[in-house]
């Protein structure tokens, strides 16, 4: 009995001409994200994928999962596949369905015919199928508001599908449809969320940390690899550069005043961090800010760091609160690992009381002591890069 790997494209089918730039893209990730499974043949027609396993040993379990992470699928599902003949459609549910239907109480039966040639419609094919489904497991009944699973028989250009239930995609668009940004990853619970909301919309990224030892310890920037690792796994292979920031923090501590500590070493990561991301081609800054969540990141406070870059810096959670933010670090399993108790860089040197309505002049007289392109220039030199997967 021949499977596969049904994925639906969602969003992707609001996309114009260049809908298949889109469709290309979704396929090439594809091939990535399974390639450690075995080889696979994609075939695409009418706003869906057909992934179709070339050995007998696939696991299609595995591959499932993995499917789900993939940005720019709206739903899948594993179906059978069998040819467009009414009888072996009828021939094969009950015993492709057998382990669902045992498992269950209640159904009800949907049909979708794409190929407007097929003889039965499909009311009718839905009736045929709920009939040769009730016959074969005789303890079931139709519940067509509320059943326990949903069977759909889908009548294809090539062939047929039958399956049973359909998961929910990770939605979004194809990772790299949409260019590529830096995201400035301290190790807390925000910026891998950051990270995370924007690949959804079609980014792939780069990664920029800044190290203050021994302020801030090894395990802080292991902390910050296994974050993106876990974010890895949705949009693909992470460049990674290691800011040395310890020389600037002390620089900032000894010449600059105490309430505008942590805005000029803001300003000063986000000079270095434009730097970078010009090098690396990246056209935008990702940050893990929340308006108003500390005293940074007040609308003045953001106003004064966003002065010194001159690129386009995506805030994708800063409109949320706490608990929204935690619940998609659960859902994308970095919570825990943000949690651990190694500080970053941003703990470092924090003022008593920091300013939160500061403006661009007080900020610019308070950094004034410092040699603000030499310090630049040697973090940038001493940036260290790898690769996340």
């Amino acid at each position: 009995m021949k499977e596969i790997i049904l994925v639906k494209n969602g969003e992707l089918t609001l996309k114009g001409l260049n809908r298949f730039t889109f469709e290309d893209a979704l396929v090439t990730n594809i091939k990535r994200h399974l390639k450690a499974f075995g080889d696979i043949k994609i075939q695409k027609a009418q706003s869906t994928m057909y992934i179709e396993p070339l050995s007998e040993d696939f696991p299609f379990e595995d591959a499932l999962e993995r499917v789900g992470t993939i940005f720019g699928i709206a739903a899948y599902s594993r179906c059978c596949v069998v040819e467009k003949d009414f009888d072996k459609i009828l021939e094969t549910a009950p015993i492709y369905l057998a382990e669902t239907m045992k498992s269950i109480k209640t159904f009800k039966v949907e049909a979708k015919r794409s190929d407007k040639q097929f003889p039965l419609k499909s009311p009718e094919i839905c009736r045929e199928v709920g009939g040769k489904l009730l016959q074969s497991f005789p303890h079931l009944r139709v519940d067509v508001h509320n059943p326990d699973e949903v069977i759909t028989v889908e009548i294809r250009d090539y062939a047929a599908y039958i399956r049973a239930g359909q998961l929910h995609g990770a939605g979004g668009l194809p990772v790299g449809t949409a260019g590529k940004s830096a995201i400035l990853i301290s190790g807390g619970i925000d910026s891998p969320v950051a990270a995370w909301t924007m690949a959804k919309r079609g980014l792939s990224l780069d990664a920029i940390h800044f190290a203050s030892p021994p302020y801030t310890s090894p395990r802080a920037e292991m902390k910050v690899r296994t974050l993106l690792s876990k974010v890895a796994r949705y949009c693909g292979t992470i460049k990674l550069g290691i800011v040395p920031f310890t020389e600037i923090q002390q620089e900032i501590g000894e010449k600059c005043p105490e309430e505008y500590f942590t805005l000029i070493m803001r300003r000063m990561m986000m000079r270095i961090a434009e730097r970078l991301a010009r090098k690396q081609n990246c056209l935008a800054l990702i940050t893990g800010e929340s308006l108003g969540q500390v005293a940074s990141q007040t609308l003045p406070a953001i106003s004064v760091t966003d002065s010194v870059c001159n690129m386009p810096v995506f805030r994708p959670l800063i409109g949320m609160d706490k608990e929204e933010i935690i619940s998609i670090s659960r859902k994308i399993d970095t919570f825990e690992t943000s949690i651990l108790p190694f500080e970053d860089c941003c703990t470092v040197f924090t003022p008593k009381h920091p300013k939160t309505r500061p403006t661009e002049e007080q900020c610019a007289l308070a950094e004034s002591a410092l040699d603000i392109e030499a310090l630049v220039e040697m973090a940038v030199n001493g940036t260290e890069f790898s690769f996340i997967n």
